[in-house]
């Protein structure tokens, strides 16, 4: 899902600034959203994750666990359209926008799903897998496509790119050290009772306090760093919006909680006696 969810938002994000189809006009539509404004509208990432999110959840878990296929075909139905009609609701997309980036999604889940689980043994099997994973997000992401202004599709994408990086390398140390990826096994959910409803919030809230601790830490050390080598202060945004700095402030951060998710927190989650 990391994997898929990395390709289809880079190649959305990209496709925005080479396409440059504006966003609608306001008015008429009212915008609720300001931080994203600056960016195009064709396609729509939103509406590009839900649909590659979603979709690729439902194929890869029909198989590992037992539940109605009909169900789940329906809840992932349900949540890209919700998704797709929320950015037609803050009129920050038109609706070929929305059905430009759930179809784009839709075609690259049908041309990737044959190479889904050689992609899936290279990157977990793989001895150089680390390196590929640092060094082609990294390469992509300092060859983005220039504008004329400053959009945060870069720093977006690199956010992603990064996190996705991360992640990766982690599910790979995860493979080599501690536990496979695939039991093989066709698992049923577990009976919920109170004693679970305690333990999946311990895990969850445990989890997000280690996640959002480690990108403020990582931003305060990755940024001052780079503000001592570029000699800039820490308060200059047009600085921090250069190539050279972006790029490595947002991918080393966010690459930090990719790992952090998959390797740091199962194991603080061993160690606490949650799983």
């Amino acid at each position: 899902m990391i994997i898929i969810w990395s390709i289809v938002m880079y190649i959305g994000q990209v496709s925005k600034d080479i396409l440059k189809w504006p966003r609608p006009l306001s008015p008429p539509v009212v915008k609720l959203e300001v931080r994203t404004d600056a960016e195009y509208g064709m396609p729509s990432t939103h509406a590009m994750a839900a649909t590659a999110i979603s979709f690729s959840f439902l194929i890869a878990t029909m198989n590992q666990y037992k539940y109605p296929f009909e169900l789940g075909l329906t809840a992932a139905f349900v949540f890209s359209t919700l998704v797709c009609l929320s950015r037609l609701y803050t009129g920050m997309h038109t609706v070929l926008d929305v059905i430009g980036g759930a179809l784009i999604s839709a075609v690259l889940l049908v041309l990737l799903y044959p190479a889904w689980d050689s992609i899936d043994h290279l990157l977990l099997t793989s001895p150089f897998c680390p390196l590929l994973s640092i060094a082609v997000p990294l390469l992509l992401c300092y060859n983005y496509p220039k504008l004329d202004y400053y959009s945060p599709t870069r720093a977006d994408t690199t956010t992603i790119l990064g996190a996705g990086a991360g992640a990766t390398v982690g599910f790979w140390l995860n493979h080599q050290y501690a536990a496979p990826a695939y039991s093989g096994e066709n698992l049923g959910f577990p009976l919920i009772t109170g004693m679970t409803v305690v333990l999946v919030l311990a895990r969850f809230f445990t989890g997000l306090f280690v996640i959002l601790l480690t990108r403020q830490l990582m931003k305060s050390v990755v940024l001052g760093t780079l503000c001592y080598c570029y000699k800039f202060p820490i308060s200059d945004l047009e600085a921090r919006r250069r190539l050279e700095v972006e790029v490595p402030y947002k991918f080393v951060t966010y690459s930090s909680v990719g790992f952090t998710a998959t390797v740091i927190v199962p194991l603080l989650h061993g160690l606490l006696g949650l799983i």
